[in-house]
């Protein structure tokens, strides 16, 4: 006690005491404030932590929804799914490295937290300790920021704590596994689960699982992709043995797993497939849905694209790239397929190279505007065919002068204007002119002279309101196309003009190209889904006449018949070149696929002075033949005969004056027997153009009294005199005056007497599979050997064989309507056309 008091008068406690009393006074001060401080720290609110709302990224899907082609996002890749859809597996690998007492705490882990603290207090050591729970990253990764600061820390255990109060513990670890970091721009286990494996995160193996609960503790360092494979590896056998020592699996699972081999898959650089398509519907869904909804509102969209066919044409046209550029100074190409049966677009390949920058590969050329050259014949000659012209309706190919500011030879009515700017003469691709032909070979043989008097005889707006019909939107001026327009001379798009094309291949039926087949919402509504909205846009009978053009082997150009030759099936096409030689196009179709090609520059000058058959027919060529047997084949329907009613001047006439038509084979006149084939009209007096006999506006109407009216009936009759002057040098014999003999006799080599007698054969079975193929054996008696065959099945026309015209095959599943009692029909044509025919029934099993 004394010594008590003794030291509180001593010299010490004088100097102690003011220390004392400072030092509580700083304490008490300091308290103070950490309560004011604690008091007026702001804490988030919790209670809607479940209704706020989680970025996800919209999934851009190819028709068969498994093939993600893009994944839309703004800085995350995620894709929210079900706690019940998330694997056990997963669930229960990333508790054993994470969290082990995650279904035990309070939502911290206090002597974690005493050892952050240590550690975060020591010197130099920064504020980087760990020690979070599943519950803490939550909050970490959901409501605070990044920076590390110890306000930070301590608002993460608050809000931890708070947590466990609002939420299930499996809520917390679901919304964990769904937005936790797996890499770049990887979030949650679903887009994990999909990026490395390529399935769901509900049906990885515990191998996989392992891995992707190894990779959150340091995503970078622990990327799959990355330089650290091996410490990777490490840390899934880790996660393996905290799950064997924590009884979350048996000894066996952990033997085999430990064993697994798990691929990953390869890294997608460029982080899209598909590009130009791909970009082209996100571009239509932004306009539709707005940019946010589309980069964080997680729609899943599955489009038309077949992916398998969109490599076999990425491979085609890279292969092909250095040639064109090489040989013939095209430096892209474009290429595009659609099914005309629904519109549907198959394959969308808009530059040799999306990334290559030195041609601006990332620009479209299949929604960009080109003139199409040639292949804008065909809207025309349907126009005229609907007029009432017919493919054999004949035409002059020869030198012409259009323009009625220049005289017939072509001179300027106005001496000082310059004829290259007010005259107009167009020539053919090979610069030669081959005197009358028929509106069938003009157009497969794409000769120009024939294509522009079709053009004026169809009309200008009405063409264009043909091709609109069909879907070309662009021909919006024309006055500035002139008679230009039928050689390509106004601009439309690769797109436009191949499903324009489809509806020649649809019996004149436009379905408007589309690209997406459904769109969904994050909670799977339904958003959008595609429907048919299909219209007559030309009559079927038009539509069969091109197409039994365009396909027609007897009058197709070599540079196309040698490529679609190999393909054995029967295929429309037909190619265009700008006359300047900027752009080269091919489009080709069967009843069910069109596809359309082009190769050029983008900065639209000139390439090497080829043809379209020449530079760009190869490249479809090829593509074809990659996915000839993924298609079933079929066959063009063909047009209705209409010879009897079709008016002489249509029929082929070029001469005029008095005529007869005659069998080419007996040299008698012809009869109602005589085959289209071996019909020859014979006429005397008078070698005229067209506009001599008909009034261009009604075709099938009287012969014009005074055709001069015409404003192009001069020009068009110079160049025909001055060609029959040329011809009849070469053809003597030939007298454009009267005094010739028509015969008495009629035609006795196409007699009723003369068909050939049909005879079948077909193995016998008591019925057919839809898979078997039905061979025919074709015998026929008569005076004449097998010239040609025709095979219908229930009436419709299949196939025909005049290469080998004894056999002919079908499938039944390739034939629409197949029932299981079917007629097969066979039409036969002896050497000099002939015809007879003969049926049998035959059953197919269903």
């Amino acid at each position: 006690m004394t010594h008590r008091k003794s030291f509180f008068k001593s010299w010490k406690w004088r100097i102690l005491k003011p220390l004392i009393l400072l030092s509580l006074s700083l304490c008490f001060i300091g308290a103070s404030l950490g309560i004011i401080w604690f008091a007026t720290l702001k804490i988030p609110d919790l209670s809607v932590f479940e209704e706020r709302k989680v970025a996800e990224s919209t999934k851009i899907f190819d028709r068969t929804g498994e093939i993600l082609l893009y994944d839309v996002h703004a800085d995350a890749k995620r894709t929210i799914i079900a706690f019940e859809d998330i694997s056990e597996k997963i669930k229960r690998a990333t508790i054993a490295i994470e969290d082990l007492e995650f279904y035990e705490h309070k939502g911290i882990k206090p002597t974690a937290i005493v050892r952050a603290v240590l550690a975060n207090l020591t010197p130099g050591s920064g504020v980087t300790q760990g020690g979070s729970t599943i519950t803490q990253q939550v909050i970490k990764n959901s409501v605070l920021t990044k920076d590390k600061t110890i306000t930070r820390k301590l608002k993460e255990w608050i809000l931890a704590l708070k947590l466990e109060k609002v939420l299930s513990k499996d809520q917390i670890l679901n919304t964990y596994l769904n937005e936790n970091p797996y890499g770049g721009s990887i979030y949650g286990v679903e887009e994990a689960s999909k990026t490395f494996f390529g399935k769901s995160a509900k049906d990885v193996t515990l191998a996989e699982a392992a891995y992707i609960a190894a990779i959150p503790q340091a995503p970078t360092f622990y990327s799959p992709y990355g330089p650290n494979k091996e410490r990777l590896d490490a840390r899934k056998n880790l996660v393996l043995q905290q799950m064997r020592t924590n009884n979350f699996i048996t000894e066996e699972e952990f033997s085999v797993a430990m064993k697994e081999e798990v691929k990953f898959l390869e890294k997608n650089t460029t982080g899209i497939r598909a590009p130009h398509f791909a970009l082209y519907v996100k571009d239509y869904l932004v306009k539709k849905y707005g940019e946010e909804a589309v980069e964080e509102g997680g729609l899943k969209v599955i489009t038309t694209l077949d992916y398998k066919m969109q490599e076999k044409a990425e491979k085609v046209v890279t292969k092909f790239a250095p040639s064109l550029s090489e040989q013939f100074n095209a430096s892209n190409t474009a290429m595009i397929a659609l099914d005309p049966k629904s519109g549907d677009i198959l394959m969308m390949v808009g530059s040799r190279n999306y990334f290559d920058k030195e041609i601006e590969g990332n620009f479209n050329i299949t929604t960009a505007f080109r003139q199409p050259g040639s292949t804008f014949k065909p809207f025309v000659y349907a126009t005229a065919f609907m007029k009432g012209y017919t493919p054999e309706t004949v035409l002059f190919d020869v030198e012409t002068e259009f323009s009625t500011k220049c005289t017939p030879e072509g001179k300027p009515n106005n001496p000082a204007d310059d004829p290259e700017k007010v005259c107009y003469s167009p020539e053919n691709y090979d610069g030669l002119f081959e005197g009358p032909e028929t509106m069938r070979k003009a157009l497969a043989h794409s000769r120009n002279i024939p294509a522009v008097k079709t053009l004026y005889l169809a009309g200008i707006n009405d063409s264009i309101e043909t091709a609109e019909a069909m879907g070309i939107t662009t021909l919006k001026d024309p006055n500035r196309y002139g008679l230009t327009l039928v050689l390509g001379g106004g601009e439309v798009s690769l797109l436009e003009l191949t499903s324009a094309y489809g509806v020649f291949a649809n019996d004149g039926i436009r379905n408007p190209y589309r690209s997406i087949l459904k769109v969904e919402g994050a909670d799977g509504s339904v958003l959008e889904e595609a429907n048919f909205s299909q219209t007559q846009a030309i009559p079927v009978q038009v539509s069969r006449q091109i197409s039994d053009i365009l396909s027609d082997p007897t009058v197709r150009m070599d540079s196309v018949s040698s490529v679609v030759t190999n393909l054995n099936r029967q295929v429309a096409v037909k190619t265009g070149t700008t006359n300047d030689y900027r752009d080269v196009w091919i489009e080709g179709y069967t009843p069910n696929l069109v596809v359309g090609a082009w190769a050029g520059k983008n900065d639209n000058t000139p390439m090497e002075k080829k043809i379209a058959g020449v530079i760009i027919t190869p490249v479809w060529g090829a593509f074809m033949a990659e996915i000839n047997n993924d298609y079933p084949k079929e066959s063009f329907r063909k047009p209705e005969q209409t010879h009897e009613d079709i008016k002489p001047t249509l029929r082929g006439i070029w001469k005029g004056g008095v005529s007869y038509t005659k069998d080419s084979v007996s040299g008698y006149l012809a009869t109602d027997l005589t085959p289209p084939e071996t019909r020859q009209e014979i006429v005397f007096n008078g070698v005229h153009n067209i506009l001599h006999w008909l009034n261009k506006d009604d075709p099938q109407g009287e012969i014009p009294k005074d055709p001069t009216k015409d404003s192009q009936y001069d020009y068009w009759e110079y160049g025909v005199r001055k060609w029959f002057e040329n011809w009849q040098k070469s053809n003597p014999t030939f007298k454009e005056a009267e005094g010739y003999d028509i015969p008495t006799k009629t035609d006795d080599v196409h007699t009723e007497e003369n068909r050939p007698k049909v005879s079948i054969d077909i193995p016998k079975k008591d019925s057919y599979s839809l898979s078997s193929r039905v061979d025919i054996s074709v015998s026929i008696s008569g005076k004449n050997p097998l010239r040609k065959s025709e095979l219908y099945v229930n009436g419709k026309y299949i196939v025909s064989n005049e290469k080998d015209p004894k056999f002919l095959s079908f499938t039944p599943q390739d034939i629409d309507g197949i029932q299981r009692n079917n007629t097969i029909k066979i039409v036969a044509y002896d050497s000099v056309y002939n015809r007879g025919e003969a049926s049998v029934d035959i059953e197919i099993d269903r």
